[in-house]
Order: C-alpha cells, then sequence, then structure tokens
C-alpha cells in the first residue's frame, strides 16, 4: 500500500499542531470543540487503534475497531498528562504515524481487504457500525480523519 497520502496528513497535521504551540494562547474552540491538546491526544488514540488494527490482520488475529475511547474527555487528558503534553503528544503522533506506515507498507491485498467489525462515533452520532475494510480504514485516516483534525488545529491560531 502507498502510505505516502497517510505520511502527507501526519506531517500537515504535525505542521498544524507546531504552528498553534508558536501561537500560544490562541483563539479558543468552538463550544463542544477540542483544544489543541484534545486534538493531538484523540489523534494519538486513533492512531494507536489503527496500528493495532493493522498488527491484528497481519498476524490473523481479530479485531474490532472502535473510537469510542478517543473521544472520551477524561481519557484525553489522561493520554495528554501522560505524554507530557503537547509537545509530547506531537511527538507521539509523529512516531505512531511512522510506526502505522511502516506496518501497512507491506500489507498484502488480503490482508488489506480484510473486513474490521468498526463503530465509529463522531459528537455522540454513529457513523459507521459494520465491517469496513482494514484498507479503507487507513485511507479514511490520511483522506478524511488527519485534515479534519488538521482544519481544527488551524482554526486555533489567532
Amino acid at each position: 500500500m502507498d502510505t505516502t497520502p497517510l505520511r502527507d496528513a501526519h506531517r500537515a497535521l504535525l505542521e498544524a499542531a507546531a504552528a498553534v504551540a508558536r501561537a500560544g494562547a490562541g483563539n479558543p474552540p468552538p463550544a463542544g470543540e477540542w483544544d489543541a491538546g484534545q486534538i493531538l491526544a484523540h489523534v494519538s488514540l486513533v492512531d494507536a487503534v489503527t496500528v493495532t488494527a493493522v498488527v491484528s490482520a497481519a498476524s490473523g488475529a481479530v479485531m474490532t475497531y472502535d473510537n469510542r475511547m478517543a473521544q472520551d474527555t477524561w481519557t484525553l487528558g489522561r493520554v495528554s498528562a501522560l505524554a507530557g503534553g503537547q509537545a509530547g503528544l506531537r511527538e507521539r503522533v509523529r512516531l505512531h504515524g511512522e510506526a502505522l506506515c511502516a506496518l501497512v507498507a507491506p500489507l498484502s491485498e488480503a490482508e488489506l481487504d480484510t473486513p474490521v467489525p468498526t463503530l465509529l462515533l463522531s459528537h455522540g452520532q454513529v457513523q459507521v457500525d459494520r465491517p469496513v475494510p482494514l484498507r479503507d480504514l487507513v485511507t479514511g485516516l490520511a483522506e478524511s480523519e488527519l485534515p479534519g483534525h488538521t482544519k481544527q488545529l488551524l482554526a486555533l491560531l489567532p
């Protein structure tokens, strides 16, 4: 699998996060939206779940893909604290992105087509509740999830 789009999406997100960090106190997030730290913690968790799905498919194990924990405010705060704040989160996201690209690149077509039982929520609303091919989870991360959070970060700039 060509991981260029995934690498590019991680790079753009990390550049936006670094710009927000350099700007200091920027725009507050709109009501109900996350601040930069929460966005980065969320991405870190989503990347970790995706790495787990990729490793499971490569090993023949069965797993589910569920993003609910990546939306839990307490969990986001805990991940941020464990990472040491935004700088640590940026490094974690960078490393998770590199690991994900390294793990997904050599997968066979059959592995990429592995159906993964998936539950995806956004703002408390179910977006997906069905098996999704692993390939689609990875491309969705590159094409939608990461660019969406990059836009959220950029909206925090003054």
